[in-house]
């Protein structure tokens, strides 16, 4: 019987769900049965993320990962997104059972993410990943047309009931740049909607693989606000938020007004979400990408 890591049961998410903290109390025995059912034998101690319990196993030689996700988290989107990527540019997966949450996928190196790599190096490997992830995406996932569509409709909302967080002008050109990348032709190629460094992993087959990625279809760009904002506390003025932001366009070899239109949409979107959630600190960030790009 594994043990369910103390820091797991910690996670926020827990604080008001009865339901995930039964979850989290049947773990052990759903390890178990997982591993009856898959042939699997347990090879190391649980790690986790702030929704799912990774479980390193082995079944023979083969050096495996098992993913158990709670009640509510949409497994099916992600064994999607996996099966579409089939294993370019992300972790392979192995099998499923969405009804059990689970997942068995190639290991990777969980000890080792892009976020503790230097912050060039870093930038360089994403953008070159957004050209690895671009597969022909399913002509039913989400687009970065529709998703601008919706940001269109929803920041002066938004800003109005927040109390005007933010100066006018900001949320003008948000909007104005929203309304034009959904009235913009759609690619037929897939990307990541949840692109940053944290979410990609050291492996064998590839020296750079991404974890949980979700699955839209448009604009390779359309995360790069998540590429800076997770690591801006390292790009300290102005001319290094530039810096990072031309390298990634260069290396991705996207249009510059293009995945500029897209980080003052995102930034915008997060520091809205964030502060009706109460978050302090991504906000803040926020407010510099929008500062200096908006």
């Amino acid at each position: 019987m594994i043990t369910v890591p103390s820091s797991f049961r910690a996670m926020p998410r827990w604080w008001h769900d009865a339901a995930g903290r039964d979850w989290l109390d049947d773990l052990p025995v759903r390890v178990a049965a997982r591993c009856s059912a898959w042939g699997l034998a347990v090879d190391g101690e649980p790690a986790h993320g702030s929704n799912a319990l990774i479980v390193p196993v082995r079944r023979g030689d083969e050096r495996l990962a098992l993913r158990l996700a709670p009640p509510g988290d949409d497994v099916a989107e992600g064994v999607r997104a996996l099966r579409v990527w089939a294993g370019r540019g992300t972790v392979l997966l192995v099998d499923d059972d969405e009804a059990d949450g689970a997942m068995l996928l190639e290991r990777l190196d969980g000890a080792r993410s892009l976020a503790d790599e230097p912050l060039d190096a870093a930038i360089e490997v994403l953008a070159g990943l957004t050209g690895t992830l671009a597969v022909p995406a399913p002509e039913d996932a989400p687009t970065t047309a529709g998703i601008a569509a919706g940001l269109a409709e929803s920041f002066p909302r938004e800003w109005a009931t927040l109390g005007e967080p933010v100066p006018a002008q900001h949320v003008e050109v948000a909007t104005a740049l929203a309304a034009e990348r959904a009235a913009a032709p759609t690619s037929s190629l897939a990307v990541d909607g949840d692109l940053h460094h944290a979410q990609v992993l050291a492996g064998t087959r590839a020296p750079w693989l991404v974890v949980d990625p979700v699955l839209w279809r448009g604009d390779r760009e359309a995360d790069l606000a998540r590429v800076l904002w997770t690591r801006l506390d390292e790009l300290p003025t102005e001319a290094a938020v530039v810096g990072a932001f031309d390298r990634f366009v260069r290396v991705a070899d996207v249009p510059r007004d293009r995945a500029r239109a897209w980080v003052v949409l995102r930034a915008t979107s997060y520091l809205l979400w964030g502060l009706a959630h109460g978050l302090t600190e991504d906000p803040v960030r926020c407010r510099r990408l929008l500062d200096v790009f908006a």
